[in-house]
Parts: C-alpha cells; structure tokens; sequence
C-alpha cells in the first residue's frame, strides 16, 4: 500500500522557501543593488561630501588601460586555475575510484586541502616557494631556475596558479567521485567485454555520463576563479610584483579599500559582476548543449 503524505496548507510551500529568499536577498540582491547605486556616486575620502556623477566611474574605468591589463590577467589566471583544477580533480578520483587497498584513506586524504582558508593555503604555498627559505625554491634553484616570484611576474602568477588550483582539487574531486559511483559498472563491463581498452572506454562512456557534473563543476570553478582567489592573492603577492597578478576582484579591494576611491571600486564590482553573470550565461547556452543528461 502506497502511503504519502500530504500538507493542506497552501502556505506552506512559500513558508519553507522563504529563509532561502531571505538570504538571496540579504547576501546578494540588497549588497548588489547597493553597489550599482554607489557606482553612479563619488564621494570624498573622508566621506564628508557625496555628489551623483551618473556614468563618470564607468567612462574613468574603462578610458584607463591598466584596467584592461587587469582583465587580461584575470582571463590568464582563470582560464588556467578552471583547466588545471577540473582535470587534476578529475584524474584523482578515476584514480580513486577503482579497486585499491587503502582506497578509504586516499579520499579523505584528498578531501581535506578543502577545509583550508584561501589565505592559509596562499601562506602555505608562499612558504614552500619562498626565493631564500622555501623547501620548492631550493629544489627550483637547484636545477638551476632563478626562482624570485617577489621580482619576477611570471614566477609570481605561477604560484598563485599553483596555490589557487590546489585549494579547489578537492571540491572537484569529491563531486567527480560521486559522479563515478553513479556510473553503472555493468555498463563498464559490457564495453570491456566488446574489447574497448580503457582510454577509449573513459572517452566515449565515463567522460560522457560525467557530463551533467563536469558541466556544474565548470560554472562553480569559473566563479571561484573571480570572486575566492582574492585571499590567495593578498595573502601571497598583494598583486604585485608591479601589478603583475591583480585580478578584476583584488582590484576592487584595492581601489576601493586602499586607495579610497569608493565609486570607482563600486563600478568595477558591477562590471564584475556582470562579465560573471554573462559568461555563466553563455555556458547555460552553448556549453550545456554538449552535456548527455
């Protein structure tokens, strides 16, 4: 005998959805709306005076070429920590998810660099690459790489690439390892059976079943990428040397909190916020057609 259980109250339904629309609107549509209309304002340093300008923030941020580096560094940045981080994650959980003695161990090993705080992973990176004490920077300089991120650029986005793709294996590795144990092993078998060799049995079953979570991994990474990697930065470069590893997101600290440009920093969160909105947009359209539900 079926038996449900059913709630007359029409009331109901909105009464339980209600506290997750409290915090949308609290933690995103009033901080959001917020920094529109502060974009439009530009105040004084000592918050004395505030006068509405319209678009002035806007035509300043985007008439300033040290922006558009800035953009460029942030497409570099996150187009490597995405890549770097969905194909490491994705490699150790097929490793992990077949039959190996201490396989247990393994995942929660695995599993726990996500618990760290972005600042403290950035510390403990800083401190393995470190030009005079790190353990690294010894091993670099001992084949003979001149390893100084504090004067060098690229050294410096390096590890931040570095620090940044290891705090988010584990988020894409646990999703990855429950996408696998989803995947029926009969399915599997059969294609063993039919004589298909592992690769090609990764690339034409398991990578296809794994899409729907592939797919969501991509669009969490993306915005990981532009918003969680700013305590990396500050804690190991602050967005030097010479500005060489600023993000849009560091930017907007900087100007903002730093330099006291209020206006400015609530512009550039917009543009943040919307060069965010659209690419999610865009993979929703064009990428999620490749997915196999």
């Amino acid at each position: 005998m079926d038996r449900r259980v059913m709630f007359g109250g029409k009331l109901l339904p909105y009464t339980l959805l209600l506290p997750q629309f409290a915090i949308v609107v609290v933690f995103f549509y009033l901080p959001a709306g917020q920094a529109v209309w502060q974009s439009f304002l530009l105040q004084d340093a000592f918050g004395i005076s505030t006068e509405f300008v319209w678009f002035e923030n806007y035509r300043e941020l985007f008439a300033n070429p040290e922006y558009y580096r800035t953009m460029g560094t942030t497409a570099v940045f996150s187009v490597l920590v995405a890549f770097l981080s969905l194909a490491c994650g994705l490699l150790l959980a097929v490793m992990a998810d077949k039959q190996i003695k201490g396989a247990a161990i393994y995942k929660t090993m695995l599993i726990w660099p996500y618990a760290v705080a972005p600042a403290v992973a950035g510390v403990l990176w800083l401190f393995m690459f470190q030009p005079s004490l790190g353990m690294l920077a010894k091993v670099l300089r001992g084949w003979g790489v001149d390893w100084n991120p504090l004067l060098n650029g690229t050294h410096a986005m390096v590890l931040v690439v570095l620090a940044a793709t290891w705090k988010q294996i584990s988020y894409n590795f646990l999703f990855f390892l429950a996408g696998l144990a989803a995947i029926p092993k009969s399915v599997i078998e059969a294609a063993a059976i039919d004589g298909a060799r592992p690769m090609r049995r990764f690339w034409t079953i398991i990578f296809p079943l794994l899409s729907p979570t592939a797919f969501f991994l991509l669009v969490v990474n993306i915005v990981y990428v532009f918003f969680d990697t700013f305590g990396i930065i500050d804690s190991v470069t602050g967005g030097g040397p010479a500005g060489n590893t600023v993000t849009m997101v560091f930017k907007v600290y900087y100007d903002g909190k730093l330099g006291s440009d209020l206006g400015g920093s609530a512009a550039q969160s917009v543009v943040l916020m919307v060069i965010v909105i659209a690419l999610t947009a865009i993979q929703f359209r064009f990428v999620e057609r490749k997915v196999q539900y």
